[in-house]
């Protein structure tokens, strides 16, 4: 029976309360597979049959091997490790009536907000401590129901059914202790081993406590904490992990801040694909116009989550490409260019997911309700090479608590193999070759 990585992907979520730890979970899976790191302030020397990654802002990662002989060009696919949620300003206590202290917040990315109420809480990231040499970045969670932001009770606003709006500064700061309790920091330094008077800087953010669930009437349905993209991040590089045989270069990369933009020096607006990809060419030999060449024979799979028809608002979606839980990876298109799947990558898809025996259901939007946009046609503003957009079907996109359906995991994984064991050759105007 063929592994469904549902339960695998749940403990790698409950490992991973923010993004810095969902990086290092990547960066420990392929340390373990033997892949060495390297650095960017450093000069690289690759070998043939080398593996290799690198980290940039320890929230972003790229990974790749390089073949015994030459290669095509590079078969890439590309997620995100961020998602929404509530970040801790600096000095964040604030006290309430001599009674109570709440944290200062602010919000990262676009989220829904009223699922944040009434739940389990808890603070992780990262702090800078002072070092004999400098700096660095320890990570560190509370691991423990920690804050929670209450509900105003109803009697004190007889409209809170009628439709809400919340304002972040006043609804959405959690509780986090009474008059006398220490500060944040402090506590997160001494419950992780950490002395609070080396640290220097922070990266901190709530996070929801609420453990992972797979329910419904078959067991059909899966509901965590950040699904979207950190199931895509995940199946990218197991699917990676899992691949081989290919005469292309298989590069596995996970960017951060999509949720904000991408227009960061570790997003996917910045250099980080390209800068990497030259630095290969360059440290395998090739020139400049050959590394144009392998461009021309590569291929990039956008791989960010996509919307589920709801089973109450089916009018929300498209008449006819309405994806389903539980129905497989999603093909996503876009006349607007949103995304960048088109009729020769849609294509090339298609043949991915026969060769891995995989469902492929396809996404447009409601005419009328225009979606969001993803990594895809940023990275290719970079990196101009044929690409597709994929994902997974899902509800409550952005709520602290998303669901998809069973076995849909293993399907993009699938696909995920298939793009790395496999190569990509233009040979003629719009005619390609997979192999």
């Amino acid at each position: 029976m063929e592994r469904a990585y549902d339960q695998e992907l749940l403990e790698f979520i409950q490992n991973s309360p923010t993004v810095y730890h969902v990086i290092a979970g990547q960066k420990q899976r392929l340390l373990e597979a033997g892949y060495r790191q390297l650095l960017e302030g450093e000069a690289w020397d690759l070998r043939p049959g080398g593996r290799y990654f690198l980290t940039r802002n320890g929230s972003a990662i790229l990974a790749f091997r390089v073949p015994e002989g030459d290669f095509r060009g590079f078969m890439i696919m590309a997620s995100h490790s961020d998602f929404p949620a509530l970040k801790i300003k600096e000095h964040p206590e604030i006290p309430v009536g001599g009674a109570y202290q709440k944290l200062n917040a602010e919000l990262y990315g676009g989220a829904l907000l009223a699922p944040w109420f009434d739940r389990p809480l808890s603070v992780a990231g990262r702090l800078f401590l002072r070092t004999a040499e400098g700096v660095k970045a320890c990570l560190v969670d509370a691991g423990r129901d920690l804050v929670l932001i209450p509900s105003l009770a109803i009697h004190m606003n007889r409209n809170a059914n009628a439709g809400q709006e919340y304002l972040v500064q006043r609804d959405l700061l959690p509780l986090y202790g009474g008059a006398e309790a220490e500060s944040l920091v402090a506590l997160l330094a001494r419950e992780n081993g950490l002395d609070p008077a080396d640290v220097l800087g922070q990266d901190l953010f709530v996070y929801n406590r609420q453990a992972p669930s797979i329910w419904g009437a078959g067991r059909e349905f899966l509901s965590s904490p950040h699904l979207d993209d950190v199931q895509c991040a995940f199946a990218s590089l197991t699917g990676f992990l899992e691949s081989g045989g290919g005469a292309g270069l298989p590069v596995h990369v996970v960017f951060d801040n999509e949720e904000v933009g991408s227009s960061t020096r570790q997003g996917a607006a910045s250099t980080l694909l390209e800068d990497t990809l030259r630095r290969i060419a360059a440290g395998l030999g090739l020139s400049e116009p050959a590394y144009l060449a392998k461009l021309a024979q590569s291929f990039l799979l956008s791989a960010d989550n996509a919307h589920a028809m709801h089973p109450n608002y089916p009018d929300k979606c498209d008449p006819v490409n309405r994806p389903r839980l539980g129905g497989g990876v999603v093909l996503k298109h876009s006349g607007s260019q949103k995304y960048t799947t088109d009729g020769a990558s849609g294509a090339i898809v298609q043949l991915l997911a026969e060769r891995a025996g995989i469902r492929l259901q396809t996404f447009t939007n409601h005419s009328d309700i225009p979606g969001g946009t993803t990594l895809g046609n940023l990275s290719v503003q970079h990196v101009p090479v044929r690409s597709a957009d994929v994902g997974i079907a899902q509800l409550a996109m952005h709520s602290p608590y998303e669901t998809c359906g069973c076995g849909d995991t293993a399907d993009l994984v699938a696909l995920a193999r298939a793009l790395f064991s496999s190569s990509l050759r233009e040979t003629g105007e719009e005619a390609y070759q997979l192999r």
